[in-house]
């Protein structure tokens, strides 16, 4: 059994969904668009590239753990659940549109 490891992935891309040319993230790796918040299902482990669904994921709720706030992803795909780590500067009123989304 692999053991889950962190592969630093820090490019722009443009997004699947909205177009936004999405820059490199201020602190971190960038695994989802800042602006409409959708990610794709190219990860086993964070950072690996290495899941061949490569569905688009879909911004559905947030979790809040151990002080941490996720963006909750259902994949369009494979029906896959995901957790994404919130960025700084991703848009403040799409990350408030899903506080109160039950998931």
């Amino acid at each position: 059994m692999q053991t889950p490891q962190f592969t630093e992935r820090n490019d722009a891309f443009v997004c699947a969904r909205c177009g936004a040319d999405v820059p490199p993230h201020p602190s971190s790796s960038r695994d989802h668009c800042n602006r409409c918040l959708t990610g794709l299902h190219v990860d086993v482990y964070p950072g690996d590239r290495l899941n061949e669904c490569r569905g688009l994921l879909t911004p559905i709720g947030l979790q809040t753990k151990s002080g941490k706030t996720k963006v909750v992803y259902r994949c369009e795909t494979c029906g896959a659940r995901v957790f994404n780590l919130v960025a700084p500067d991703d848009d403040a009123e799409a990350i408030a549109s899903l506080s109160g989304m039950p998931w």
